[in-house]
């Protein structure tokens, strides 16, 4: 890096990454499953459309997930979805761990359904819906 290139520029702490004000006021929501390639990024997909909006990520549980569940990542959302029961376990023993309290909401869904599969996006709706209903 060339002496001098970031003057000018506000260096931003990891932390400051948590609530950005370009997000925007929406609610952000973390994804979780396994590997981080079927489930996640398809339930990050309709959790980010209408009706819901939310600004979205998702991440995987397993040693070889594509983008692995961090303390950041947990420190960022305002509530975490996730796959199954083994997941939501394992989020919330990392957030125990990391003595962060955020809303842990399970779907329940088996690991055989591709990415994006109409079917899977039905189910997550509909289990979204009814472990958020009022």
């Amino acid at each position: 890096m060339k002496k001098g290139a970031n003057v000018g520029q506000k260096k931003m702490s990891k932390y400051g990454i948590h609530s950005n004000r370009f997000q925007g006021d929406y609610k952000k929501v973390l994804t979780v499953c396994s590997a981080n390639m079927l489930r996640s990024p398809t339930m990050a997909h309709v959790l980010s459309a209408d009706p819901y909006n939310f600004n979205t990520r998702s991440a995987g549980t397993a040693g070889y997930a594509l983008i692995p569940v961090t303390e950041d990542l947990l420190m960022w959302a305002d509530e975490v979805v996730c796959a199954d029961t083994e997941h939501a376990l394992w989020v919330r023993n990392k957030m125990m761990e990391w003595m962060l309290d955020k809303p842990i909401i399970d779907l329940n869904i088996p690991d055989n359904y591709e990415y994006r599969n109409p079917e899977l996006i039905e189910l997550i709706k509909e289990r979204y819906e009814q472990r958020t209903a009022d």
